[in-house]
Formats: C-alpha cells, structure tokens, sequence
C-alpha cells in the first residue's frame, strides 16, 4: 500500500488560502479518482477538491472552518500502487520507541523532545509567519510596518493573524489613550489596563419581536469589500441616455430563430458586453488599475459581469478577452457564465483577472444606480431598465415626437486616475455603439 498526500491545490491568481467548509468523506470511505473529498471557500468563489487517485481516505489533517494554504496536505489517501512508492517513513511514537531501547541515547530524545516542545510554544513574532494577502493589503493601507504586525496576536490556525485579528487591532489602536492620559493608567489596575487593550464588544439588542439575523460569510466578505472600495477609490459617476430602439427590435426579430438554432437565450446582455469591450478598446486608459502610485494599463480586457447567487449575493464571473469574441461567442459565454454562478457551479479562474466591470440594475426595475467599483478596477457601468418613452426623433424631414426604447448608463469611476473627461467620453462611446446598431446584422 501507498499512501498519497491530497493538497490545497492552486485556484487561480491571487488566492493563497482558503476555508474548508465541509468534509464529503470521512476516514474509511472509499474514493475513487476525481471524485470531491471536500468542500472549500474562498473570498472570491465556493468549490470542490477532487481526489487526484482511487484509494481509501485514511487521515484528515484539518477541520471544518480551518483555513489552509495553498500547498498544504489537507488529507491522506491509501492506494493499491505501491510499486516504485519509498516506504513510509516511521511514526514519531515508533522513532521514540526505537530510540529509548538505546540507553545511551535516551537522554539526547528527551533532550530533543524537550527542545520540540519549547519550540513548539506559541510566539508571537516570527519570521516565517505567514500572512495572507488580504491581512497585508490591510497593513498596507493602514501603514502597519512589518516589526509592527509581526506583534499581532492571531487567533487562526498556528498563530495566524486573520482579518478579524487585524481590524479588531486596528479599532484598539484608534480607541488607545493618547500619551497623556496613558500616564493616568495606573500599573496596580491591571484589569483596566486590559479595557483598554481589549474593549468589551457590546451584544446585538433588538427590540421585542425583531429577528437577528447573522450575516453569511459571502456577505460579510462583500460588505469589507464595499467598504474598503469607498474608503480606496474617490468615486464619481457620469450619466448618460442611449436610444436602443433599434436593438429591441432587432432582437425581437431574431430571438426565435436563436434560440431555435443554439438553443438558448439571445439576451441584451451580450449586446451590451459588446459595445462595453468595443470602447474599452477605444479608451485602453480606462482599462487600468491602480497600485501605489503606478498605474497598470492591461493588455487584455477582461469584463467582469455581475450576476446575483440564489442567495441574494451578487458575484463577478469574468469574460476574457471580451473584444476578440464576435457576437455568437459573447452571448455563449454570458449565458454560460450566468447558469453556472446560479447554479453555483463557477471556477476560481472564472472570476479572476477582471478589468472593467457591468452590472445591469436594470433587471430589478431601477432605471439608474451608482454601483461602487470593483478593486483593484478604476470604472465600473450600470445599465438601467429599458423603457418605452416619448422622444424627440430627428430626421432629415425634421424633428417628431415617437414612442422610443431608452435606457440610463451611469459611469462610476476612480477620480484619483479618470478625469471627467475621459469619463464621460467612454460611456458617450458606449452610447453611439448602442445607437448605431445595423438592424441588418446577423448572428
């Protein structure tokens, strides 16, 4: 028999950690190859760890809600392909066993064994503590120098500082007494000192009848991330209305026929995923990111599309290289894209490496929105509902009054990098795409 170890493995850029959510198998079951052992989440999407060999799971090295590296064994599994395998390495109790038969070097295991405990102990600094990105992103912004996180007590698996250890450090620091009235701490009053160090939390009270309801980890993760947008970005919005007359009918004309061919939907979606891609490519300065001081200008563009989960969370599949994909592609890959995330089938690499971001609020009826931006992007548009109105119509007769399909786009986006002119020029590029659709297209 071999034993083969099962590792975190690598679920796209960025992504170091994850939390084991729950175990599909326990030790004894039998596992056949690519068949998922446990469930993982991340803070950007949910999915399965498949067993790489068949075999019978024999250990589980960690539990529900630990967060585990990527890399790390998470599991071991027993195969039947011993052939060309190294034979096991001996367990510490056997190594002991072995040793302590030796008088003469009895006294260096305890010695050893004595030297692994004192090691063992929990410290607080260290150079190989490990830190995830998320925790010295913060750091960063708060202007925590390494010396000084590397004295944050964290309460994660192995001392690691996790968010909550950090922001929780962070309010204690903001709330800590200033030099003067730190003299009035006395060092006899050890348990004041310890208020202030570690303030009381204060319970949640609801009036008579009202319902606490905990917030779900997605939502507690996509709540951080609103905040920190705000806080990061200096959002501004521009609005614009697009005449989409033409559209409307031209899918009307050729919906059936569509989804007679393909067999699925031909949405608004992919039209206006295509016309977004389309000024991108017009205004690459649009296309960026921003780090420190540096600016990113990216070589591909790739569209993040929000899509809601059947929770009520909203997350961001991601189109890439939007403007190499003609219509046909556009609306495959959006309708593949938004099954799969309500059906909470999405991939980490799906929603990695987005560029510039579209979230129609026009699906729940709201003509207009100011969504907030989508870090590390610098722009983000909102497509507001359709709606048939009375407009003025110019033609080479003149002006008339008719009945019109418009739609709002509003443009957020980060005045530290987009002026208002650059701005304002992409989504009016976005507008005349729309307007100036060929009612003779194919698809």
């Amino acid at each position: 028999m071999a034993k083969f170890e099962l590792k975190l493995p690598k679920m796209g850029e960025s992504v170091a950690e994850a939390t084991i959510t729950s175990w599909l198998k326990n030790v004894g079951d039998k596992i056949e190859a690519d068949e998922a052992v446990l469930e993982i989440a991340t803070d950007k999407v949910d999915s399965e760890v498949p067993s790489e060999v068949d075999g019978i799971l024999t250990e589980i090295l960690f539990k529900v809600d630990d967060v585990v590296k990527v890399g790390q064994v998470i599991a071991v599994i027993e195969t039947d392909a011993s052939v060309g395998q190294a034979p096991a390495a001996p367990s510490q109790e056997e190594t002991s066993a072995e040793v302590a038969e030796i008088p003469e070097v009895a006294q260096v295991a305890q010695t050893v064994e004595a030297a692994r405990t004192a090691v063992a102990a929990p410290v607080i600094s260290t150079e190989d503590r490990f830190y995830s990105p998320l925790v010295k992103n913060i750091a960063k912004q708060e202007g925590i120098p390494q010396s000084e996180l590397d004295q944050i007590s964290g309460t994660g698996k192995d001392g690691r500082v996790t968010k909550n250890d950090i922001i929780v450090y962070l309010e204690n620091k903001k709330s800590a007494p200033t030099a003067e009235s730190a003299k009035e701490i006395s060092v006899a009053e050890p348990a004041q000192q310890k208020a202030v160090d570690k303030p009381q939390v204060a319970p949640v009270i609801g009036s008579d009848g009202d319902e606490i309801i905990e917030m779900t980890r997605m939502g507690k993760l996509i709540a951080h991330h609103m905040v920190e947008s705000i806080q990061r970005s200096a959002h501004v919005q521009s609005f614009i209305e697009a005449d989409v007359t033409n559209i409307w009918n031209w899918r009307n004309k050729h919906k059936n026929e569509f989804a007679n061919r393909e067999g699925e939907s031909l949405t608004f979606t992919p039209i206006f995923m295509e016309a977004v891609a389309k000024a991108l490519r017009d205004f690459p300065m649009m296309n960026i990111s921003l780090q420190d001081d540096k600016i990113i200008k990216k070589k591909h563009i790739n569209l993040g599309m929000a899509a809601a989960l059947p929770d009520g969370n909203l997350i961001v599949p991601v189109i890439k290289d939007a403007d190499q994909l003609n219509l046909l592609g556009m609306t495959k890959k959006v309708n593949d894209l938004a099954n799969r995330a309500r059906l909470g089938q999405l991939k980490p690499d799906d929603i990695q490496g987005g560029t510039y971001t579209v979230t129609n609020v026009g699906t729940f009826g709201s003509i207009m929105g100011t969504p907030i931006i989508n870090q590390p992007q610098v722009g983000i548009l909102a497509l507001g509902a359709i709606r048939k109105v009375p407009a003025v119509v110019e033609t080479p007769q003149g002006d008339f009054i008719g009945i019109r399909y418009r739609m709002f786009l509003s443009h957020s986006y980060d005045h530290r990098v987009v002026n208002g002119a650059l701005g304002g020029q992409f989504v009016k590029a976005v507008k005349d795409y729309l307007e100036g659709w060929d009612m003779k297209r194919e698809i």
